[in-house]
């Protein structure tokens, strides 16, 4: 069934446990996912970086997309990743994403107030949910542009209540496309944001956390963990393995099949770590 974050994040806020946002690349990694959270009956959410805005554009992904999470048995919410243009979140929204990520961490903080509250009005209009950003998550290798700055409580008490946003993305340690999980998480300045706001928080780079900060940010109001580079390199590793033991084999619809057990293996790790403890799972 499809959802936007105001279906899942309020509960995982106040809860111990929290939702995998997972980034997809194709249809394979989409039926993964999806098949690995029936398997634990437990929500998901599908991811769609600016790779793939950049590559398919965010019709095509919705329209593989949207239906996929409609058939669902357990709730999706197809939801746009980092998204720094409002023209590309409203095609989104235009065409089916029923959550989006407006960036405006590169800003200063006024114009990412003003900028995110345009987005939100639009949004919220026809049922969509926005996640934005304070403070800048770095990325490990990619995209050397994007600075690296922790989010300020002080400010993160103004842009939660001006920008009208359902999720906060904060920057407190975590990094972007780490494969060591060594990020040193601040906390401290964790506790302060929950102090500031009381919107359910978001954290980028979660395969770059080792597994015990993990499960200690998901009893606090951390509601969504956005994950991608291990799935990346299970689903890589498992291509690769499978075509060297079959260098006569070309399709890849065929490699990506003998891959997917591996991906949603993965996938049910993740999701079953950063689940919930105390409460029922879906039926």
């Amino acid at each position: 069934m499809l959802v936007n974050l105001n279906d899942l994040l309020p509960d995982a806020a106040v809860s111990d446990g929290a939702i995998a946002c997972c980034n997809v690349f194709g249809l394979e990694e989409a039926q993964a996912i999806i098949a690995a959270a029936e398997a634990r009956s437990l929500p998901v959410i599908l991811a769609v970086n600016k790779d793939m805005v950049d590559l398919a554009g965010v019709e095509a992904m919705a329209g593989m997309l949207v239906p996929m999470a409609k058939a669902a048995s357990v709730p999706v919410c197809v939801h746009l990743d980092h998204c720094y243009e409002e023209a590309i979140v409203y095609r989104a929204i235009h065409a089916g994403f029923s959550s989006v990520m407006f960036d405006g961490s590169q800003l200063p903080l006024d114009e990412n107030i003003r900028r995110t509250r345009q987005v939100v009005d639009v949004a919220h209009a026809v049922g969509v949910s926005v996640e934005g950003e304070l403070g800048s998550v770095p990325y490990q290798e990619g995209r050397d542009h994007i600075k690296s700055m922790s989010t300020d409580p002080a400010e993160a008490t103004r842009y939660a209540q001006e920008s009208g946003i359902d999720a906060l993305a904060v920057s407190v340690g975590n990094v972007h496309r780490k494969t060591e999980a060594d990020s040193p998480i601040e906390f401290e300045l964790l506790k302060q944001i929950e102090v500031a706001t009381t919107l359910p928080l978001v954290i980028h780079g979660t395969t770059g956390i080792a597994e015990a900060d993990l499960l200690t940010l998901k009893q606090q109001r951390v509601a969504k963990f956005n994950v991608g580079t291990t799935f990346r390199v299970a689903f890589g590793n498992a291509i690769r393995a499978c075509m060297t033991q079959e260098p006569d084999k070309y399709d890849r619809q065929y490699f990506a099949g003998k891959a997917m057990p591996a991906l949603q293996a993965e996938a049910e790790r993740v999701l079953a770590l950063l689940s919930a403890t105390k409460q029922p799972l879906l039926k």
